[in-house]
Formats: C-alpha cells, sequence, structure tokens
C-alpha cells in the first residue's frame, strides 16, 4: 500500500528542485540571483497555506501540489479551489501543480496571469478560466511576473 503523504511529500521536494533549477538559471543569468524553494510545513497545522515556500518574495504564485494515480485533466476542481484560497490569504496569484501516475507534470494557472506575463492573445482573456502548461512555460510565466 502506497502511503499517500510520503508520495506527497516526495512530489514536493522533487518539484522545490526543478523549479529551483529551471527558475535559477534564468534569474542566475540576468540578476545574478537565485531561487529557492522550501516545504511549508504551516499547511499540515493550518489551512490556506500552500506547499511551497519560495525564497524571493516577488514570486507571484502560492503552489498547491498534489500527487495521484490518476484523475481528470486539469486537476481535480477542489484542488483548484483549495489553491484559491490560499493564494487569496497570500495575496498571490494561485498555481496548481499536479502528477498522475506515468504522466508528466502540469502547471495550471489562471489565464489573466499569462495575459499579463505577456502571452498574446487574439481578443481579451476572459476574467477567468485557466490555462494548463508544463515546468518550462510556466516559469517563463513566473520571471515575466517578477
Amino acid at each position: 500500500m502506497v502511503n499517500g503523504r510520503n508520495k506527497g511529500a516526495s512530489f514536493e521536494r522533487e518539484m522545490a528542485q526543478d523549479l529551483e533549477r529551471e527558475l535559477s538559471k534564468e534569474l542566475y543569468l540576468e540578476l545574478g540571483q537565485r531561487i529557492t524553494f522550501k516545504r511549508d510545513l504551516e499547511q499540515y497545522r493550518a489551512s490556506d497555506h500552500g506547499d511551497l515556500i519560495a525564497s524571493d518574495s516577488d514570486f507571484p504564485f502560492i503552489l498547491e501540489l498534489k500527487r495521484y494515480k490518476d484523475g481528470p485533466i486539469g486537476g481535480q476542481e477542489a484542488w483548484w479551489q483549495q489553491c484559491v484560497r490560499a493564494a487569496t490569504a497570500a495575496k498571490k496569484l494561485p498555481c496548481l501543480i499536479y502528477k498522475y501516475d506515468r504522466k508528466p507534470v502540469r502547471f495550471v494557472i489562471e489565464v489573466c496571469a499569462a495575459y499579463e506575463a505577456g502571452y498574446k492573445f487574439k481578443y481579451e482573456p476572459p476574467e477567468s478560466g485557466r490555462l494548463e502548461m508544463d515546468l518550462p512555460t510556466f516559469c517563463w510565466t513566473a520571471r515575466e511576473l517578477m
């Protein structure tokens, strides 16, 4: 039997390393700075906390991570709502990061965040709606918003 808490914690550590590697290579070249992430252990004691905390206060997202065997494209609606509550409490943008077994990691953000980062849309984006992307695209978005 798989221990869900261990599976989630392992995924959080893995994503912290991947985000650090992807974000820091560009930020270091541009600004000479590195960004790190650590697990937020307050998430186990209180509600409305993200799973990873960035060392740079300018990092615009609250990160909620989920690791499951399978599920719907875009993640569960309850996961997104949990992410939105944590982001609202922290006055940041929500980002849901999820991974299903034998599938790539996916990042879900609000479409307005992508618009603010400079994505080119033919028409004004909807006020609500989400985009799903891979790690490099998410990191580009985060860097543009920083």
